[in-house]
């Protein structure tokens, strides 16, 4: 078992023999904030932040935690019929049983409720042609949405939404200039998720829509 941080990608290589035959079984669990918290508060878990990052490593699995997998095996028959305070309940009981598997795994738990920033710029670039809002970039960077904001002006002198909307449109220009896209296809290229709108906000921006202009380009 490993315990991981949010936002990781993570890749994995199998070994062996060639053309032996494997059978991979795995699950995942995705700890909200809230459950979290809940999981301190019930374990009375101290709540100073650690101040050596404890690195991350792979646990043997308990026979604690193999009762506690084959008990989950059930649910997966009729996913519709859970409820949701069951799955809370098992995601608290699934916490207990690590922690008591291995006691590192409390120091990993309260880095995981740290709030990592990351660098506004990067994070805004990097997904600036993806169809993600604000709120989004604001999780992302590691901040609240107030915060991201107020940093994001402090950086760009202009609110998030605006700059966004700019570069996308600009780029969007770029793409009917230079590329025989079409105009709905530049259109989710550059991030809109819908073409009346972004039509709409390209009239606004340049004085003309996106299909007289790649008209006037034949």
């Amino acid at each position: 078992m490993v315990l991981l941080q949010k936002s990781i990608v993570i890749e994995y290589e199998k070994s062996g023999e060639p053309n032996q035959a494997y059978l991979l079984e795995y699950m995942m669990f995705f700890l909200k904030d809230e459950v979290l918290k809940d999981f301190i508060k019930m374990a009375d878990i101290q709540s100073a932040q650690p101040t050596v990052l404890v690195p991350i490593f792979v646990n043997p699995i308990s026979e604690r935690l193999l009762t506690y997998l084959e008990s989950l095996k059930p649910y997966f028959n009729e996913p519709d019929n859970i409820e949701d305070g069951l799955i809370k309940i098992k995601l608290l009981e699934l916490l207990f049983d690590l922690t008591h598997a291995n006691k590192n795994i409390m120091q990993q738990l309260l880095q995981l409720k740290q709030q990592v920033r990351s660098d506004i710029s990067t994070v805004v670039e990097q997904n600036i042609l993806n169809p993600v809002s604000v709120n989004d970039l604001a999780y992302l960077s590691g901040r609240s949405l107030s915060s991201f904001k107020r940093d994001f002006q402090t950086i760009y002198n202009t609110s998030p939404s605006l700059w966004i909307r700019q570069k996308r449109l600009e780029k969007a220009k770029e793409l009917l200039t230079y590329s025989a896209m079409s105009v709905t296809d530049v259109c989710f290229t550059t991030g809109f998720e819908n073409v009346a709108h972004f039509s709409r906000v390209f009239k606004e921006y340049f004085g003309y829509t996106p299909s007289s202009y790649k008209q006037q380009l034949s």
